[in-house]
């Protein structure tokens, strides 16, 4: 899942994105307000943490605007601890939770998890397509008793692949989710993390198959074994 992270202090701002990564989440981060409000219009998000003092836009002016837009994305916001109406003012305009600074990484992976839970797009914790299952909390895919940890990057993909079977998924499509819409990647990070997958699927043995689709992209389906 692709969040948006926006917090102007950058030494928070890289070890919230190192925690949240490390959770299994796609991050991109601004540092002020106005970017954010940007990111929030032009990216695929399926949640955001914003901080309330920010350059530019404030956290709370970035939520209202969103929000005045009909955007529904689920958004955390980080507060400092005297903030109370702030706080108050947030979840009156939209806010899905809020987290008062400083705070503990658990609690925060804990609030993010149960924010997207209450979202019409939650999915469980295991996924599963034919005789694949993916931990979302581990990164664990398993057939039978057999089972291999992806990197953050390849769970994406088998996250995408799975939650979409018998979908062709273009290559457009896991870099705008994945690696984001602004991102210097380039295109053949998919088919990199594709062959890492083939790979990992026959060790344990699936008789799922991402299939290639000349010009168009990638379906996992059954191999018909």
């Amino acid at each position: 899942m692709k969040l948006l992270l926006a917090e102007d202090d950058r030494d928070m701002a890289r070890g919230v994105s190192t925690l949240l990564t490390r959770s299994g989440y796609t991050v991109d981060t601004v540092y002020n307000g106005n970017d954010a409000l940007i990111y929030l219009r032009n990216g695929d998000y399926n949640g955001a943490v914003l901080d309330i003092m920010m350059p530019g836009l404030s956290g709370l002016e970035v939520l209202t605007a969103v929000r005045r837009e009909g955007m529904t994305v689920p958004i955390l916001l980080l507060t400092a601890m005297g903030e109370v109406e702030d706080r108050i003012e947030g979840l009156e305009s939209g806010a899905d939770d809020y987290l008062p600074k400083p705070f503990d990484g658990g609690e925060l992976i804990a609030r993010v998890r149960a924010m997207l839970r209450r979202t019409e797009n939650y999915t469980p914790d295991i996924v599963s397509a034919g005789d694949l299952k993916l931990d979302r909390n581990s990164s664990k895919l398993s057939c039978g008793k057999k089972s291999t940890v992806l990197n953050n990057k390849s769970f994406q993909v088998m996250e995408m692949l799975i939650l979409n079977t018998g979908r062709i998924i273009s290559v457009n499509e896991f870099m705008t989710h994945i690696w984001g819409w602004d991102s210097e990647a380039e295109v053949n990070v998919v088919w990199v993390n594709i062959s890492s997958l083939r790979r990992q699927m026959e060790k344990i043995g699936s008789r799922m198959q991402i299939r290639s689709i000349r010009n168009a992209g990638y379906v996992l389906e059954s191999s018909g074994d």
